[in-house]
């Protein structure tokens, strides 16, 4: 199975669309937790549901969004 959105699209879209600094695909950079993302609100988390959601064309869990404990939890979600 392809995935949804790729790990470089996804950090492109959290870097360009929300304003979010994440450096390269390093998953020391997903894998932090939202409060150690240098900018984070909670707003972020709902923008990014709708771009995601946008982005690959399909309904995605606000409750799962909600729950999730980083960028790569996210990811995941995004992918499966």
């Amino acid at each position: 199975m392809t995935a949804a959105i790729s790990r470089d699209e996804f950090v492109g879209l959290l870097r360009d669309e929300i304003g979010l600094a994440v450096g390269a695909v390093g998953a020391e950079d997903l894998g932090r937790t939202f409060d150690e993302v240098p900018g984070w609100d909670s707003l972020h988390l709902l923008t990014m549901l709708v771009l995601l959601e946008k982005r690959v064309s399909r309904p995605l869990s606000l409750p799962d969004f909600l729950d999730a404990a980083s960028l790569e939890t996210i990811y995941e979600l995004v992918n499966r």
